[in-house]
């Protein structure tokens, strides 16, 4: 069987990730702790061919950043001169915490965003990596209407 690392490299590669292969790899990760995220994490996501994508690029999102369990910074953003800061304005108006939740079944550190009806669920690849599965009440939100897949890795 192949292992756990090469499979999510291998779905972060292709041209296309379709729902159902992302969904069977996040079925093999274990959950993570809300203190195994604390730091800071550059992402991107997987060629499922969501809206989100489009924005994150548009706002030039670099990643996240987790300073406590009530101060998350869910779109860490660089501007044009390179800088990175928190962008409000994209984030809906608010940043977020990290709860232990419940989500298919399992609990595992997820971000709670400020001001929308929006959940990152996270489960570990690795040490040093992450996968996410953004979900809630995403029907309106920015368009979105299905499930957003995306990955973290710790940005040393």
């Amino acid at each position: 069987m192949t292992d756990i690392r090469t499979r999510f490299d291998d779905l972060r590669a292709a041209e296309h990730a379709t729902p159902a292969d992302l969904d069977a790899l996040w079925a093999d990760l274990a959950t993570v702790r809300v203190d195994e995220m604390l730091g800071p994490w550059r992402g991107g996501d997987f060629a499922t061919g969501h809206v989100a994508s489009t924005v994150l690029k548009k706002v030039r999102w670099h990643g996240k950043r987790f300073d406590s369990p009530l101060a998350a910074v869910p779109l860490v953003c660089r501007d044009e001169n390179g800088e990175l800061y928190s962008n409000l304005e994209a984030g809906g108006g608010g940043e977020a915490s990290l709860w232990p939740v419940g989500f298919r079944g399992e609990v595992t550190a997820t971000m709670v965003y400020d001001k929308m009806p929006v959940l990152d669920h996270f489960k570990k690849v690795d040490h040093h990596t992450v996968m996410g599965i953004m979900n809630g009440k995403l029907a309106g939100t920015f368009g979105i209407d299905a499930l957003y897949y995306f990955w973290l890795e710790r940005d040393v």
